[in-house]
């Protein structure tokens, strides 16, 4: 999957519900980034000690930052660090679920549910691979979470001595693999072997997922091999070039006369195609035929919608980029008598 458009290469099953073990914690890293000042510092409670599996081996009553304990949940897949910040979060470990479960609806996503931070398994905790692609895509458009689940190695201080911890990145995909810049490893006896791989080529992020595979790490290489060798971001609308043009009523710009005007985009649009050319956007754009002056180039004159494979991958409102000024009584006299300079305004 290319993580801005979310576009899908390639999968086998991607909408089967499954256990995702520790893969769980790209949502819960997620939530907390969007909902929790990362300064904030967590006084770690007794329900959030000794929890099993994956530790950082937290301490009741020891003091550490909401960022120092997202490197513990994602580079060394914590456990107690995904209770002590889904409480500190949610008031509770419940009250964060919820959080998680709201978050999942809120991206639409119809087969993913969480009943814990953590990813130890429960029957009703699950995810699919197209799901969790989705929320490791708009996770890792985050600075901050690609910044944390691409660091291989760091120091967190907490408040003393004792809470000095180096962590060390379990995810081989940021050494073994060109441009690996994430995300999350994960394994239970039920969930079995799971990654989310995530890489960074030409501009061009992909995230690969695989649950319940022994060879996740080749498996997911592959999938990102194959979708950076054919595919490649594409500049599918240009903020300096026109859309269209519209024609202009009793119009002058900086004195001069004007009957029309190019309309543009605000923001150069990019979406991932195939590197060999054979697959084609399509673009329309809906504007009026004619505007009358005077008009500011901060009001909307329509839409451009760019559709791929009959499916809307962008719209986005056009304008003129300029003020148009309107003809005084005088412009209007230089008009009835012949006294023209008809131009038709073209950026440079």
């Amino acid at each position: 999957m290319e993580a801005t458009s979310l576009r899908v290469f390639a999968g086998e099953n991607i909408h089967a519900r499954l256990p995702m073990a520790s893969t769980t914690k790209a949502m819960t890293a997620l939530v907390i980034i969007e909902k929790c000042n990362l300064s904030s510092v967590v006084t770690i409670p007794k329900a959030a000690v000794g929890i099993e599996g994956s530790s950082i081996y937290l301490r009741q009553g020891e003091k550490l930052t909401v960022k120092e304990l997202l490197y513990g949940l994602m580079l060394r897949s914590g456990n107690d660090a995904a209770v002590a910040l889904a409480i500190h979060a949610g008031g509770s470990v419940e009250g964060f679920v919820k959080m998680m479960n709201d978050k999942a609806r809120q991206l639409g996503l119809k087969n993913t549910n969480f009943t814990n931070p953590h990813g130890l398994h429960d029957p009703n905790h699950y995810t699919s691979a197209y799901d969790l692609a989705v929320i490791s895509s708009v996770a890792i458009r985050n600075p901050v979470f690609k910044e944390i689940c691409s660091t291989k190695r760091v120091r967190i201080s907490g408040d003393s001595e004792e809470s000095i911890r180096d962590l060390y990145n379990k995810n081989k995909i940021l050494s073994m693999y060109s441009g690996g810049n994430g995300i999350k490893t994960g394994f239970t006896k039920d969930a079995g072997r799971c990654l989310i791989a995530s890489s960074l080529r030409e501009n061009m992020q992909v995230v690969a997922v695989v649950l319940n595979r022994g060879d996740m790490w080749e498996e997911c290489m592959r999938l990102m091999d194959y979708a950076h060798a054919n595919y490649c971001m594409q500049k599918v609308a240009d903020s300096t070039s026109p859309v269209g043009e519209v024609k202009v009523n009793n119009g002058k710009l900086n004195g001069t006369y004007i009957y029309s005007a190019p309309v543009y985009v605000e923001r150069d649009m990019y979406y991932p195609l195939k590197k060999d050319g054979s697959e084609k956007v399509s673009i329309s754009v809906s504007i009026p035929r004619s505007i009358d002056a005077p008009h500011d180039k901060s009001v909307s004159l329509g839409k451009m919608e760019v559709t791929f494979d009959n499916r809307l991958i962008f719209c986005e409102k056009v304008y003129t980029m300029v003020n148009i000024e309107k003809k005084n009584l005088r412009d209007k006299l230089r008009d009835f008598f012949g006294i023209k300079h008809r131009i038709s305004y073209r950026a440079a």
